[in-house]
């Protein structure tokens, strides 16, 4: 018990600036995995605004353009679980440079569609770097960054998607009306110029790298790992994101034929969407490493459950406002977890690899908005997403109530490791730390 006394204290006593300072000891990294997904955000998002459109230019309906989504979606299993292979085999930081390299060029070639058909294939393109991309920079952030901040890292990261997804209505507002939807997609090729900051100013994740070392060539399926921690992640990984592609994927439609809004009007609630998601999603993110994963999960989720009323079915355009800024905050706001509550259910040598198959287990929610348009024309759109979101929300709530940490792995910092699952265990355990909580009772 003394022992643990001392952890506890010594953890209490550092100084209040140690977050920023450890935060600006790794800027670079930070800033690599932040801009990755925020340019993979806003390749993909492109699409959402133009879905009404492109229905028009290629002469098909609102399911036939939601498929579009769906398949890019379902490519990303591919992506996922083939980048995650690659990423524990080469390592994190070539395989983030390449997946950021596929999908801006994928992206790019989507401009060049000349049929409904060569636009689902670019798009499949496109899905297999997309799904790349989150599994190598959640794997090198993850094991770059010290254990303290790795809960605000991971809220940082993810909210680089809302700064694409901006980028991509600024696009829309201003590019498209003047230079049509193909050089919407030219635009997508240029996250390609992220790769020469990475090559100049990432450094090789020190957990891959030590494992290295040990020179111990192991299979695919030597790395594989299943137990019940593994399969809340993957089922946590699916319906979050189901939840939220019911959320985002027929917004800008919803706002375009429900709200009957023209391309400049939207951009206000697009807005109120972004700053929420912002703010939300470090807030997850630190409120994770005070109060622990489960109840940040459940308070999250308790206020986008009622915030889907005025997120989908009321007509002022003030109260749509803050419904959506409540739906970024806290339903997308919930996803900063993400990275942190992959990574610490995988060892350092299958890490990459786990986090690949979990976030092509997010393949599942490609269904949400394609099932969303079959039953628009019976529901209504405002009735298809709220009903979905809802759901979502509730299935969310229940896959987060078991608690699997003892199925967890544990690292072991005397090895010359960073400690890295030891020292999250101690952050993120479901309660405020005591020293009866600490690692060793």
């Amino acid at each position: 018990m003394q022992d643990n006394e001392i952890k506890y204290e010594s953890a209490a006593d550092r100084p209040k600036n140690a977050h920023i300072h450890a935060l600006r000891q790794n800027w670079r990294i930070i800033f690599a995995a932040t801009a990755g997904w925020a340019l993979d955000a806003f390749d993909f998002t492109i699409l959402l605004f133009l879905i009404p459109h492109l229905g028009g230019v290629f002469q098909v309906g609102l399911p036939a353009m939601a498929f579009v989504v769906t398949a890019t979606g379902f490519a990303k299993v591919a992506g996922t679980i083939g980048w995650g292979l690659a990423a524990d085999r080469f390592g994190r930081k070539l395989v983030f440079m390449a997946a950021v390299l596929w999908f801006s060029i994928a992206a790019g070639l989507s401009g060049l569609a000349w049929s409904y058909g060569s636009f689902i294939a670019m798009r499949i393109l496109f899905g297999v770097g997309f799904g790349g991309e989150w599994t190598a920079s959640v794997t090198l952030l993850m094991e770059t960054v010290p254990a303290r901040i790795r809960p605000l890292a991971s809220g940082i990261m993810v909210a680089g998607y809302e700064f694409g997804y901006l980028l991509a209505a600024l696009a829309f507002h201003f590019v498209f009306p003047v230079a049509g939807w193909r050089w919407m997609f030219f635009l997508g090729v240029l996250p390609a110029v992220l790769t020469l900051f990475m090559r100049r100013n990432v450094e090789e994740s020190p957990d891959w790298m030590r494992e290295q070392r040990t020179k111990i060539r192991r299979s695919a399926r030597d790395v594989f790992i299943f137990n019940p921690a593994v399969v809340q992640a993957w089922l946590f990984s699916a319906a979050i994101n189901f939840m939220l592609w019911a959320v985002q994927v027929l917004y800008p439609t919803f706002l375009l034929t429900t709200q009957h809004l023209d391309s400049s009007q939207i951009f206000p609630f697009v807005i109120a969407y972004s700053v929420g998601s912002v703010i939300g999603k470090p807030l997850s993110g630190y409120a994770a490493s005070r109060i622990g994963e489960r109840r940040t999960i459940c308070a999250f989720l308790g206020i986008v459950i009622p915030s889907t009323v005025l997120y989908t079915l009321v007509s002022s355009h003030f109260l749509l406002g803050v419904g959506a800024f409540c739906m970024g905050m806290f339903a997308n706001g919930l996803f900063g977890i993400m990275p942190l509550y992959q990574s610490r259910r995988f060892p350092v040598e299958g890490r990459a690899t786990g986090i690949g198959i979990s976030y092509a287990m997010t393949s599942v929610s490609v269904v949400a908005p394609y099932a969303i348009a079959l039953v628009t024309p019976s529901l209504g759109l405002k009735f298809g997403m709220a009903s979905f979101i809802a759901g979502g929300a509730v299935l969310l709530i229940a896959i987060s109530l078991f608690d699997t940490s003892r199925w967890m792995p544990r690292g072991n910092p005397r090895e010359g490791g960073s400690g890295h699952d030891e020292d999250e265990h101690a952050l993120l355990a479901t309660a405020p730390a005591t020293p009866e909580t600490q690692p060793g009772n």
